[in-house]
């Protein structure tokens, strides 16, 4: 049985001084918009949800996502757009961690 992984201790284990991501980058891969199960896009110091018919943002307190449909905000179609258009990475699925784990 693999072993649990807490938010702070999937933090700690990651350099945020080397990573732009808001927390581990196995996590954040693995993080899909509750609503719509699909990645999220981390920019803008939100979490955003790459389903255009959602447009939900999630924010990070501290470093912990808070990935909870009633506490998202819905994006208008131009932030929506707009945060989409913008830098920043999109979350890759189980493939990508799985991935890692071989290297």
């Amino acid at each position: 049985m693999a072993p649990v992984l807490s938010w702070v201790m999937l933090r700690r284990m990651s350099d945020s001084a080397a990573s732009p991501l808001p927390c581990h980058p196995d996590l954040f891969d693995l993080l899909v918009c509750p609503e719509a199960k699909v990645p999220v896009k981390w920019t803008g110091g939100w979490l955003v949800s790459t389903d255009g018919g959602t447009r939900r943002a999630y924010r990070v307190d501290g470093d912990i996502p808070v990935m909870l449909v009633e506490e998202s905000k819905v994006l208008s179609q131009s932030e929506w757009q707009a945060a989409m258009a913008a830098e920043g990475p999109v979350g890759q699925g189980v493939a990508a961690v799985q991935a890692r784990a071989k290297r």
